[in-house]
């Protein structure tokens, strides 16, 4: 086949009979994958066991295509990264596997699942989903195809309709969060280790959600369920990467007026989080003349952000620069600069009603 190791079926493996089935749950809803086991038992036998050994688990769909297909697998995020379950067993050297074309296996419908490879005879672990019903020829003897959605074709469509960048990532992260094997015929080969339990997110996939909106951040307001809002609130983000946070609250009102550049805005915190806590935590950077988390005017009830304001720019910018991501009271909290969340410095400033933030996500990392 061209590769150092060349990877066939094992003539020991079972008798493979009927339909054998993933789950995948993803931030969007839940996709059941069909295997064609016969056709390709290379391709299932690997994606069946990186399903099983939670490789996929946290993998951003970091390829949309409009009305064409969805693609992910890469744990890196990047589409260049991933292995094939031969790489992880037997090393660099068998990270891609061979091809497996099919004439009665053909991308003609919406729910065909296929290998993504940059080339003959290089599948690893990214795959794609067809979402367009029309039939895509050019894709065909090209990319291996190993299955095909069994339910939750929309969900698979919801993804392709997305509100992406120019390279096709969606602004707000869509991810696979778990893999759950419904049947698998294959036996599993000396030396995989299945975990006991799921991997939780790593430091990547943090830095992946503070770059974007992360998958199980809100935004707010009657535009969480509305397609066009959500589109729109992501445009924002997309054209100010300072608004973050404004993005995630869904309001940019007065977001030209500049408050002071020595006051910070910590959004995400704990409800049990109390002013006295951010003063002693964010005081080792600088004298702090004013910290106040922000509360409902009514109950006294925490709305999850707070300003704080320092004696000079440095202190504040170094805060900024150590704080953003940290831990306090067991969630991950985001920091700026108040001047991306002017409409509230001001709101503040002139003692208004505060809007609620529902910090969702906010769990330890």
């Amino acid at each position: 086949c061209g590769l150092p190791l060349c990877l066939r079926p094992a003539r020991g493996s079972r008798a493979l009979r009927g339909p054998m089935s993933v789950l995948l749950e993803t931030s969007v809803g839940d996709i059941v994958i069909d295997l064609r086991t016969e056709e390709a038992p290379i391709a299932c036998k690997s994606f069946l066991k990186l399903c099983k050994v939670k490789y996929y688990n946290h993998c951003l769909f970091h390829n949309v295509q409009a009305g064409a297909l969805i693609q992910t697998g890469d744990p890196t995020g990047s589409g260049t990264g991933g292995s094939s379950l031969y790489g992880l067993l037997y090393g660099d050297q068998a990270r891609f596997f061979e091809d497996e074309f099919r004439r009665s296996l053909r991308h003609d419908r919406a729910g065909v699942v296929s290998m993504a490879s940059s080339g003959p005879n290089t599948n690893g672990s990214q795959f794609f989903i067809t979402v367009g019903d029309h039939a895509q020829e050019h894709l065909d003897d090209k990319y291996t195809i190993f299955g095909e959605v069994a339910e939750g074709l929309d969900v698979a469509r919801k993804i392709g309709a997305a509100y992406c960048d120019p390279d096709g990532r969606p602004f707000r992260n869509i991810r696979v969060r778990h893999t759950i094997v419904l049947d698998d015929p294959f036996d599993d080969p000396p030396g995989l280790e299945v975990p006991d339990a799921s991997p939780p997110p790593s430091e990547l996939h943090r830095q992946q959600d503070r770059e974007r909106l992360a998958d199980d951040e809100e935004l707010g307001g009657d535009g969480e369920d509305d397609p066009a809002a959500q589109d729109e609130a992501l445009r924002v983000k997309a054209a100010k990467s300072r608004a973050e946070v404004l993005e995630m609250l869904g309001d940019l009102p007065d977001a030209d007026v500049e408050p002071p550049k020595n006051v910070l805005f910590v959004c995400k915190l704990n409800p049990v989080t109390e002013d006295d806590d951010l003063d002693i935590i964010f005081g080792r950077f600088g004298a702090i003349t004013s910290c106040e988390v922000i509360r409902d005017f009514k109950t006294g009830d925490s709305l999850n952000y707070a300003f704080i304001e320092f004696e000079t720019e440095e202190a504040c910018t170094q805060a900024y620069f150590k704080m953003d991501g940290a831990l306090i009271d067991d969630r991950r909290i985001k920091v700026d600069f108040s001047q991306s969340v002017s409409h509230l410095w001001n709101k503040r400033r002139r003692k208004e009603a505060m809007p609620a933030y529902e910090a969702g996500g906010g769990g330890g990392g």
